[in-house]
């Protein structure tokens, strides 16, 4: 059975993951645009969107700890 932190974990590996991926697609984004038009922007905006959710969704919501 996976744990809250298990899956904080998985978020945060998949966040990354599709942020280094729409890293990649800049490199190729001249191409891309050739194939696909202005769909290639839209689908990079959603693969930063997506991947920036992804890690912020990892944030602990707990209550914090005392203060240093």
């Amino acid at each position: 059975m996976q744990t809250p932190q298990d899956k904080k974990r998985v978020h945060f590996i998949l966040g990354n993951i599709i942020l280094g991926l729409a890293a990649v697609m800049l490199l190729f984004m001249g191409h891309l645009w050739e194939l696909i038009g202005p769909w290639s922007l839209v689908l990079w905006m959603i693969m930063a969107a997506g991947g920036v959710y992804l890690i912020a969704k990892d944030k602990d919501v707990g209550p914090g700890g005392p203060p240093n």
